[in-house]
């Protein structure tokens, strides 16, 4: 584990997407709530939020930090669900790991609540966004990546 008590404590935030592809009736179909399971992307935002919160006991010799706050936001396109995750915090070392982690759980959320309306599902394009906080200060990926 990386020893992190000299670093300053900021204000950390980080910004991670990912994408769920299906075909279109399945994006209709959470969109006007008829999946089974019940309410998808519900369900996927306190996935998404619980996962921010336990990042540190999935990835080893990731630190434990006290989330300050977490978003999750869903954008509905014609065949896929792109998923966004937003954590925050003030600590001693980033949230990238538990803004990751956030995003894929909410995907594999919903992927899980959809399963049996689409077995072509996949989840893709998962990647850090941007990142405020820290010595290295702040990031933005290009949107050519």
């Amino acid at each position: 584990m990386v020893d992190v008590t000299p670093k300053e404590t900021t204000h950390r935030r980080a910004l991670a997407r990912c994408r769920v592809k299906m075909l279109p009736e399945t994006t209709v179909a959470i969109a006007s709530n008829a999946i089974n399971k019940g309410d998808v992307l519900g369900a996927a935002r306190i996935a998404g939020i619980q996962a921010a919160k336990r990042t540190a006991e999935l990835i080893p010799l990731c630190h434990p930090l006290l989330v300050g706050a977490v978003f999750i936001n869903f954008t509905i396109g014609d065949d896929q669900v792109e998923v966004e995750a937003q954590v925050e915090a003030v600590d001693r070392t980033g949230v990238e790991m538990e803004a990751l982690t956030a995003c894929a759980v909410a995907a594999l959320t919903i992927y899980d609540m959809c399963k049996s309306a689409d077995r072509s599902m996949s989840i893709g394009d998962l990647c850090l966004w941007e990142k405020t906080g820290g010595r290295s200060g702040s990031w933005r990926r290009s949107e050519i990546h």
